[in-house]
């Protein structure tokens, strides 16, 4: 598989999203509708940027599947699938929070995260402009500027995490918080899984941890961070997902799943 012939096609579909995406957040946003809770909301604009991209691909590589956030999954005929989450951050997007994402990943093999193979990942900012990308054994980037993990510092690590929008669920994410915080400088709670995980390839986080994440969650970032040299982790079977992903240098990813899970 050619990764580097997949990521100009990312990186295309996610400005000309993420340009969208902008303009309907100038206009007015409406929420469209809840989904796992309450305060887990999609708007119209999630729903129109992921049609866009959709299309995008589908015109482009016809044979293509797609696992998007909105839409649901398409299995292809290529062996290559695009993971797609149109507004990662609808939470920040919907209250005029300008910290917000395009996330685009293409991987082969069975489009599930604990069977793919990531070969190109796109994060881009459309507020800040700020375009994140990754492909397989290529490195990851920040335009023309290679990404490489942090080493935490003596004074502690600067880590981010996310808490889920179920209300029974608040308890055990803010127990994990205090079993890590020994290991923190600080923490940050920023909204944007995608984002989070740019963040540590470009060592402006040491680390990151959260509870369930969907796939589109983290197929961009993931290779963003094990390209920069990084690790991710999680459950279940050591994969990111659904109970739980980390990512972060290897070194602090061993103390943060020793915290975590002791």
């Amino acid at each position: 598989m050619d990764a580097d012939g997949l990521l100009p096609l990312a990186t295309e579909i996610a400005r000309e999203a993420g340009a969208l995406a902008r303009r309907r957040r100038e206009e007015g946003v409406r929420i469209a509708a809840t989904k796992s809770a309450l305060a887990d909301i999609v708007t119209d604009a999630d729903r129109e940027v992921e049609q866009l991209i959709r299309a995008r691909l589908a015109q482009a590589r016809p044979g293509d599947g797609f696992l998007g956030e909105e839409s649901g999954a398409e299995r292809g005929t290529s062996g290559v699938t695009w993971v797609v989450d149109p507004i990662d951050g609808t939470v920040n997007y919907a209250y005029g929070i300008p910290h917000y994402a395009v996330s685009i990943a293409a991987v082969t093999g069975e489009p599930t995260p604990e069977a793919w193979t990531a070969e190109a990942g796109v994060v881009y900012t459309p507020v800040v402009g700020e375009l994140f990308h990754a492909t397989r054994g290529g490195g990851a980037w920040l335009g023309s500027q290679r990404l490489a993990v942090s080493t935490a510092a003596d004074a502690g690590a600067l880590l981010a995490t996310g808490f889920g929008y179920d209300p029974a669920t608040h308890a055990g994410d803010l127990e994990r918080v205090r079993r890590v915080m020994p290991l923190a400088r600080d923490l940050r709670r920023a909204g944007a899984a995608s984002l989070d995980l740019a963040y540590v390839a470009a060592a402006r986080l040491d680390g990151y941890f959260e509870r369930g994440l969907w796939p589109w969650d983290h197929a961009a970032g993931a290779l963003l961070v094990t390209e920069a040299g990084g690790v991710v982790t999680g459950a279940p079977d050591g994969r990111p997902g659904r109970e739980m992903t980390i990512a972060a240098g290897a070194d602090l990813a061993a103390r943060l799943s020793s915290a975590i899970y002791r």
